[in-house]
């Protein structure tokens, strides 16, 4: 049994590299090189979504570690332009959520201080993207010995939902905020907006994958 399972974890180590070189390549991960700055972002946004919902787990940090370093290149391509410091630090902190803790805690400043500067340029940019993932940072990470602070988690996803007060991803967000405040009649009303509104074209995957969770959410806390 021992000999099968190492032979099992073999198989299972090349068909993750395999498939994480298959993405690279068929989505350009490995040299996203755009025309133009829309066509960037397109790339970027749909490197990030097969990356996230259909890339074995294992693979994953690999792939976002490349994927942080194409997007860091984008964002120096385009100076001082928002949209790309907001994928920048949307790829950052998901390539976070996959480290180990020690890593993840830089990996995720990182994510912050590029954040920082997107909403700086404009906090609205994106539907309020950059103030929704910095909302989610500042209360996700740890307050002691990292940088979490829930005034400012508030802050920052009150500011996403005045920009769009619809939007599935802020609306999601803040109420798992609220659940950790112990406001669970906000809460309810946040993720049940969630559920019902309908998923935006562009991020169809990631919307109803918000929706999922918030359902899961629902499920274990009402």
């Amino acid at each position: 049994m021992g000999q099968i399972s190492v032979m099992n974890t073999a198989m299972i180590g090349r068909f993750c590299g395999a498939f994480l070189l298959g993405l690279l390549g068929f989505f350009g991960v490995t040299d996203l090189q755009a025309e133009t700055l829309a066509e960037g972002l397109a790339q970027e946004t749909q490197a990030w979504t097969q990356g996230s919902y259909y890339l074995p787990e294992p693979a994953r940090e690999a792939y976002f570690a490349r994927l942080q370093s194409q997007a860091h290149d984008l964002s120096r391509h385009y100076p001082h332009q928002a949209d790309p410091l907001i994928w920048e630090g949307i790829i950052t902190a998901t390539h976070a959520k996959y480290q180990n803790l020690f890593s993840a805690l830089g990996t995720a400043r990182q994510a912050r201080d590029v954040l920082l500067q997107a909403v700086a340029i404009d906090s609205s940019a994106m539907d309020g993207s950059g103030l929704i993932t910095l909302g989610a940072l500042y209360f996700r990470v740890p307050k002691f010995g990292s940088f979490g602070d829930d005034d400012k988690a508030r802050q920052y996803l009150q500011q996403a939902l005045k920009v769009d007060p619809d939007n599935i991803d802020a609306n999601f967000f803040y109420g798992k905020f609220l659940l950790t405040q112990g406001d669970k009649p906000h809460a309810l009303i946040c993720l049940k907006k969630v559920i019902d509104t309908l998923p935006r074209p562009q991020s169809i995957e990631a919307d109803r994958a918000r929706q999922a969770e918030a359902r899961d959410l629902l499920s274990q806390d009402f």
